[in-house]
């Protein structure tokens, strides 16, 4: 099968053949990690930007890196220092970089739809490194790839998924990517963070972390963002930690060999005690590992894409 999109701006809209096919690449990205020589030539003369209009310390340095292993030339845009700071537009910032030879655009905007906006209009390969609360599409790939590795499939897994679902574009992307690949997906978290008619889409909602996590193959833990504190969306952290964050004690619900996964960066002591996040089946590490391999299976599909059409 050949990739045929010239973007990457959701796992809602890509089809579980296009998911694996992703996946399957990783793998061989993956291998070129492990090398001495971590560098292959697939992005040579291609100029790839990050865009980048919310601070960013995982998915930046991750890209950076992919591009750099293809071999790709790098501009990192960086917010306060650029013509946005004088009132340039999003489109404007976006045509000028086109303008000066960069051919991908790597994007992460607060704005959700940003993507899109510039997938519409340029003729650049635009990838979506999230946007607002909609989707983080590189973020539910790397997760897939790696419980994919550790269990040797997707489907028929029970994943649960716990915490801020309303808001958090991990969870979007996790739940289309792992129900697109044949798991049985679970969220929970207050009734303020889960949003109405979930359901309608085939996931299951809970309010109780106990009941979610029974039998569960996989937990991915979101983090809570302290910024929405004064939203009143729960009464406090202590309140929420109480009730939802992952401890041993909980965690003798799921399955004995369960997966505890968390996009990063964590709170520790409330979304997960620091015994988890440290202790066996825990793969946050893994998952900033695999992310560069991810990534790098990202931009050859669609530098493929681009070639052939």
């Amino acid at each position: 099968m050949a990739f045929e999109r010239k973007h990457i701006l959701g796992l809602q809209e890509l089809t579980a053949e296009e998911i694996t096919l992703v996946l399957d690449t990783a793998e061989s990205m993956k291998e070129v990690s492990e090398r001495d020589v971590k560098k292959v030539p697939a992005l040579r003369g291609v100029t790839v930007c990050n865009l980048f209009f919310e601070p960013s310390t995982r998915t930046r340095s991750s890209f950076e890196i992919a591009e750099k292993r293809l071999s790709a030339d790098v501009l990192n845009f960086t917010t306060s220092q650029s013509s946005v700071v004088k009132g340039e537009s999003l489109l404007d910032t976006a045509r000028n970089l086109e303008a000066m030879g960069a051919s991908m655009i790597v994007i992460r905007h607060p704005m959700s739809g940003a993507p899109w906006l510039l997938a519409r209009t340029l003729d650049s390969s635009i990838i979506n490194a999230g946007d607002g609360s909609h989707e983080h599409p590189s973020q539910g790939l790397l997760d897939l790839f790696t419980i994919r590795q550790l269990k040797g499939k997707i489907e028929g897994l029970k994943v649960v998924i716990v915490g801020d679902i309303l808001h958090s574009r991990v969870a979007r992307s996790n739940i289309w990517g792992f129900m697109k690949l044949g798991a049985e997906v679970r969220v929970v978290g207050p009734p303020t963070l889960i949003p109405k008619y979930i359901e309608n889409i085939g996931v299951k909602s809970y309010f109780s972390l106990d009941a979610a996590v029974d039998g569960a193959d996989v937990v991915i833990m979101l983090r809570i963002q302290k910024e929405r504190q004064d939203s009143e969306f729960f009464p406090s952290l202590r309140e929420y930690s109480r009730f939802y964050g992952l401890t041993r004690e909980k965690l003798k619900y799921a399955a004995g060999d369960v997966t505890v996964m968390h996009p990063g960066p964590i709170n520790r002591g409330v979304e997960l005690s620091s015994d988890i996040a440290d202790g066996p089946g825990s793969v946050i590490l893994e998952q900033v590992s695999n992310g560069i391999a991810v990534r790098m299976a990202m931009f050859y599909l669609v530098a493929s894409a681009r070639s052939s059409s």
